[in-house]
């Protein structure tokens, strides 16, 4: 047996891949995540390259100055968001899963051949509202309020709110904040470019001798980029402001699990748009529970029978001079060339230190001839 010693990130389950000796925690789907990487670099740089020379000399030079700090707090955010964890509930151990499930056997009793098992929910009370507490069957674990098991990363997240295959990552717990100051500064930036595209191209009326044709082709295709891209980012960024200020996840939201429905309110929400933004905004930022860096021990055995015996032969060379006299595998004859001679074995052997010495022997009076005659003849008389 070999014991290793592993990051804790490359022993977790679920379908997350990890960069940078764990710092890092993606979705394996990230396709999607390059292509927005892709076009906010792509249309910023077309902005800074065709735009920015001509409105800081006719305009001012604060606006390229600007936009550069806005462009790089958007990628700031998105990294944030993409390269953290959203919240990751870590499994049930093996011995706490089988504790569970007795327990739950336990509550449950003995279900009928036939019938479906009850429900496996817990219930807590929060803010005087009963939220239950359903069983995730493939972590092992009662789900705390508001987590919910993602599908595509195949754990569950704390505070669930989506999986957005924009930022290739959950949107949790612990980036949620991110999630929407990316969405936020993203559609401030757009707008910022839309803006000065169009007076750009307002002020291709003017007689300006160094606006060449195609800069006038490029600022209409950035117009018509930005113009699609606004719609979408200023929507979904009015959309989180207003689950911000109900307190709510989108999940919560399109599973109407506040809805009113049945007199059940949200026990979450402090009836308070500012109490409600300050919480999810402005509250701490909770740690990781899954210790991705941290260490563990790992045992891999090693068959003694996939090691050829030149190989163990050539690295030890000692085993090619000396013979063992000891068979190596149990029940194995010890071949007759690696037996030791008598003499040898007599002269090697040494008498114990507890054994006392035989005395010296007396010269016999009679051969030993004459001494077997006498015996024979005294058993004839008998």
């Amino acid at each position: 047996m070999i014991t290793r010693k592993v990051r804790k990130w490359e022993k977790l389950p679920g379908k997350n891949t990890f960069c940078c000796d764990g710092r890092v925690m993606m979705a394996r789907q990230k396709g999607v995540f390059y292509l927005t990487l892709f076009l906010i670099v792509g249309t910023c740089s077309l902005f800074f390259a065709f735009e920015c020379p001509y409105l800081a000399v006719h305009l001012s030079p604060a606006i390229p100055v600007f936009a550069a700090l806005l462009f790089l707090f958007v990628i700031a955010m998105l990294l944030r968001t993409s390269f953290s964890d959203p919240g990751v509930l870590p499994r049930a151990l093996p011995e706490e899963a089988t504790f569970i499930e007795m327990e739950i056997e336990a509550a449950n009793g003995n279900v009928p051949t036939g019938q479906r098992p009850p429900p496996r929910i817990r219930n807590v009370q929060i803010n005087n509202q009963i939220v239950k507490l359903k069983y995730c069957y493939t972590c092992k674990i009662f789900r705390p309020p508001r987590a919910s098991h993602c599908s595509i990363c195949d754990n569950c997240v704390d505070r669930f709110d989506h999986h957005c295959p924009w930022v290739g990552n959950c949107v949790g717990k612990r980036n949620y904040r991110f999630f929407y100051m990316f969405t936020l500064s993203l559609s401030l930036l757009t707008i910022y470019i839309f803006t000065f595209d169009i007076i750009h191209v307002v002020m291709r009326k003017y007689p300006v001798s160094h606006l060449s044709n195609q800069k006038e082709q490029t600022c209409r295709r950035i117009v018509l980029v930005c113009f699609f891209t606004l719609w979408s980012v200023v929507g979904l960024t009015g959309f989180h402001t207003y689950l911000i200020s109900l307190n709510q996840t989108t999940n919560e939201d399109i599973k109407g699990s506040w809805s009113g429905k049945n007199r059940v309110q949200n026990p979450y929400s402090h009836k308070n748009i500012i109490k409600n933004c300050c919480e999810v905004l402005c509250g701490p930022v909770y740690p990781s529970v899954l210790d991705r860096r941290g260490l563990m021990q790992e045992d891999s055995s090693v068959s003694a029978t996939s090691a050829a015996p030149s190989s163990f032969s050539s690295s030890n060379p000692v085993s090619q001079t000396t013979k063992t006299t000891a068979p190596l595998i149990p029940n194995e004859h010890t071949p007759d060339d690696a037996k030791p001679s008598i003499a040898a074995s007599a002269e090697t052997s040494a008498p114990p230190k507890d054994e006392v010495p035989p005395a010296p022997k007396v010269p016999p009076l009679a051969s030993p001839e004459t001494d077997a005659e006498a015996s024979i003849v005294k058993d004839k008389a008998h």
